[in-house]
């Protein structure tokens, strides 16, 4: 038997119409039987095309308020039968089942329905039944018969009766098929999730992704599942690399801590900040944030709390960096940034992130809650006798946040709303600390009055005294330790303040 295929008739039950119109049309000049259901009946009746109701296949009306239509041997019959089967024929003929060689469904928006904050009651009328029935009957045959399961394939079919005078291939069946049982799916996938409270149960469906130059090195392959022109418009640039997604994101999640500061910017590379400032103008922060390494600076990605303007974007533009990030930008800034024609320019639009996060792990998953404690003032506990001053306090949590959000073991030093120095992903807190010291100094940073901040408690006092003696004043921690108590008797001999928060922030 061929395995072309002409279409001669075609079941349609949508929920939208766009799109759906020269579909109609090129079936109908294609002498096409068009069946149909309710609203997508009274929408072909007014394109002044003959359609045939279900309900004359079936016999039987639409009931219990359009909860079943299509649900009838009759129609699935016409959908699954095998024309190959000599059976499958015989019972077509005997039980008066019509053939259908296509069916075209969009099925109830279910997840719009839920993000829109509607009741229960109105969620769950949004389950479709009937529809997703008929993809999962029509892709199963592909060999005889056409699905398209979404608004999304209209195209792909117009084009396909278009061009071929109403026939398809196998190929381009199985092809439909793959996409509807992807509908299919997802479709499934929300409405458990929407359901589901066993945390111990993991399911994810992403219907929107992009192959990547290559992963973290040519020689791999990469990809981005994700509605990334959700989160951010892409003003100018190369296309983004599995690197750059990474930073961003890393980015991303940094500034978020800055969130209702001052004007505040942050420079990083590798997924770690590499300057950060606060200060009275968008200029005045980039130029601090620059000054804390101006050697990772180079290629870095670059990220605003706020509108970068013209005066910013001109010291910028003298740095060659990877990626520029803001929630707005002056024109002329634009215009400016531009002038690289590899740099990539991002406004980044207020959007939820997720509230779990995964990760490949041996031959599974991890998935963790976000770690959205930010460590604030009222949750501080002052462990020595030396209180903090009321700068210190602000430096304090000003390096919390960055310690947050940078790889463990980490040490942060601060001051005056600046990130000094930091030393990040080591194997010992003692060898972070002599790195950020390093760096310091690298730079020309004075530590005296400058806070520490350590993404975990101190398991001996050797961290205090090396930061108290590179001139540290006040340090905040975790706490935790079965030997805290020989830290804070350092720092009590020594007049040095440290505050607990009680909350850890590893990030590996």
């Amino acid at each position: 038997m061929s395995t072309t295929k002409t279409i001669k008739s075609a079941l349609i039950s949508v929920f939208s119409k766009d799109g759906l119109e020269p579909i109609v049309r090129k079936l109908h000049e294609q002498n096409v039987i068009i069946y149909s259901t309710g609203g997508t009946e009274e929408f072909i009746n007014n394109l002044g095309i003959p359609v045939v109701p279900v309900e004359e296949v079936t016999s039987f009306p639409e009931i219990l308020g359009g909860r079943v239509k299509t649900l009838h041997p009759k129609i699935f019959g016409g959908i699954l039968n095998r024309q190959d089967n000599e059976t499958d024929i015989a019972q077509m003929k005997d039980f008066e089942i019509p053939q259908i060689d296509l069916v075209i469904v969009d099925l109830y928006p279910f997840e719009k329905t839920v993000a829109s904050g509607a009741s229960e009651a109105d969620i769950i009328e949004k389950i479709d039944i009937g529809g997703i029935s008929l993809i999962r009957a029509a892709a199963k045959n592909f060999n005889d018969t056409v699905i398209v399961a979404s608004v999304n394939e209209y195209s792909i079919l117009l084009g396909f009766i278009s061009t071929q005078n109403g026939t398809t291939t196998l190929e381009q069946r199985k092809l439909l098929a793959t996409k509807a049982f992807h509908v299919s799916s997802h479709y499934d996938t929300a409405i458990f999730n929407y359901f589901n409270t066993d945390e111990t149960i993991f399911k994810t469906s992403i219907d929107s992704g992009q192959i990547l130059r290559y992963g973290e090195n040519p020689h791999q392959k990469g990809f981005f599942f994700g509605d990334f022109d959700k989160m951010f418009t892409k003003v100018h640039g190369k296309e983004l690399s599995y690197n750059n997604l990474l930073d961003v994101d890393a980015a991303v999640n940094l500034i978020l801590e800055f969130k209702d500061n001052e004007p505040t910017f942050a420079i990083l590379k590798h997924n770690n900040a590499c300057g950060l400032a606060t200060r009275n103008t968008m200029l005045a922060a980039y130029l601090a944030a620059l000054a804390c390494d101006p050697t990772s600076a180079f290629g870095g990605v670059l990220i605003a709390n706020g509108k970068i303007d013209l005066a910013t974007a001109k010291e910028i533009n003298s740095l060659f960096c990877e990626v520029v990030i803001a929630l707005d930008y002056d024109n002329e800034a634009i215009a400016v940034l531009s002038e690289k024609k590899n740099r990539i320019i991002l406004i980044q639009h207020e959007v939820e992130l997720p509230t779990r996060q995964v990760r490949t792990a041996l031959n599974g998953l991890l998935v963790q809650d976000r770690n959205n404690i930010t460590d604030s003032e009222s949750g501080l506990k002052v462990v020595t006798k030396t209180a903090p001053t009321k700068q210190e306090i602000d430096d304090l949590l000003f390096a919390s946040k960055i310690c947050k959000n940078t790889k463990s073991n980490t040490i942060v030093f601060a001051k005056n709303s600046t990130l000094v120095a930091s030393g990040t992903g080591q194997t010992s807190r003692v060898d972070a600390l002599k790195q950020a010291i390093e760096k310091a100094t690298t730079f020309g940073f004075d530590l005296n009055g400058a806070v520490m901040a350590s993404d975990a408690f101190f398991p001996f006092p050797d961290c205090v005294e090396i930061a108290h003696n590179a001139g540290i004043t006040a340090v905040i921690q975790p706490g935790g330790s079965i030997k805290d108590a020989l830290s804070i008797y350092f720092c009590n001999q020594n007049k040095v303040a440290m505050v607990f928060t009680d909350t850890r922030h590893f990030k590996h």
